[in-house]
């Protein structure tokens, strides 16, 4: 979900119909998408704003593309006039298909540079390929907003040009991804297995492990791997097993100013432990609080405006968006 500069929110369904909501009234619109594939976790995903919305009316839409034997996600863009959508012209494929509608991510994050970072989940039944350089599964790939690849990216040499998008490896289903506008850091969280869920500071190159490296276990309770780290891949900055399941996250900055004990913090909606968390981390060690206890249920996302203010997305057909302002 995103708030437009003019209040309005977007939320997006996974049968690909936005929900417009402006001044407490509720519309919803479908989005022509091309290939448009609804099926276990599949469908349309993250909507996020360009840099120059205020001129180009532009977002950028995530969502699952193909049929069950040879699927994908996609990146689009389409403009918005305030209650109807361009037809969305897809800017950029997953170059590797796979046979699962599940695991896609699909999380995206415009950075100050007005460069695009989004995640591109491991596709469950292909956990492997998380650790293959010329896979874009178990992913977060970086690109121009245009869909070309940026010529600073950290596997733009490989003799394989599959690799030139890759900004780092070694990920599950990144579902969190947003920039530290006070340190400059990137921030993400992915679900791990049966526990071993994570949240990691990114940076170019780095191999994060999956599923060489891992705390959780498989759902059959059978073992992943005997290595908790290995050498040249990175361990997570949190680890949460037993699993919060964690969604949506936030980013609350010192610039925002409405709920001051925030300040500096990620906040995480989760779906298993259904709380919105507000978590800090400091000298390698975290602190973790259960924040806004009237928002219950599976916890799908988390926005804060401009105001600051915490604007959170419960799961599930009967999904509600709940604003949280200061007193």
């Amino acid at each position: 979900m995103v708030q437009l500069p003019n209040g309005t929110w977007l939320v997006t369904e996974r049968d690909g119909h936005v929900v417009i909501i402006k001044n407490n009234q509720q519309s919803k619109v479908k989005l022509p998408l091309e290939g448009l594939y609804v099926a276990g976790q599949g469908g349309l995903l993250d909507i996020v704003l360009t840099p120059n919305f205020a001129e180009s009316k532009e977002l950028i839409f995530t969502y699952a593309q193909g049929n069950l034997e040879a699927n994908r996600l996609v990146i689009a863009k389409a403009r918005f006039d305030g209650t109807r959508f361009s037809v969305p012209k897809v800017i950029y494929k997953v170059a590797t298909d796979k046979g699962t509608p599940q695991h896609y991510s699909g999380r995206a994050l415009v950075l100050p540079d007005s460069i695009l970072l989004f995640s591109s989940g491991d596709g469950f039944d292909y956990r492997e390929q998380a650790q293959v350089i010329t896979s874009q599964l178990g992913k977060v790939l970086r690109i121009n907003l245009n869909g070309t690849i940026p010529t600073d990216n950290p596997f733009i040499k490989h003799e394989n040009s599959t690799a030139h998008a890759i900004y780092s490896l070694g990920h599950r289903n990144l579902q969190g991804l947003v920039y530290d506008d006070d340190t400059q850091q990137i921030i993400s969280h992915e679900h791990g297995p049966a526990g071993g869920d994570e949240l990691n500071y990114l940076t170019p190159g780095t191999n994060y492990g999956w599923p060489v490296i891992t705390n959780g276990d498989d759902y059959s309770q059978a073992r992943i791997s005997p290595f908790r780290d290995y050498p040249g891949m990175a361990k997570p900055s949190v680890d949460w097993t037993p699993s919060i399941a964690p969604s949506g996250m936030a980013y609350y900055g010192s610039k925002h100013a409405a709920f001051p004990s925030l300040q500096r913090h990620v906040l995480i909606t989760t779906l298993v432990d259904k709380k919105l968390y507000s978590v800090n981390l400091v000298n390698g060690k975290y602190t973790q609080s259960h924040v806004f206890p009237e928002a219950t249920g599976r916890l799908r996302d988390v926005f804060v405006t401009a105001k600051g203010n915490v604007a959170i997305l419960t799961d599930g057909k009967e999904a509600k968006l709940m604003l949280f302002k200061a007193n």
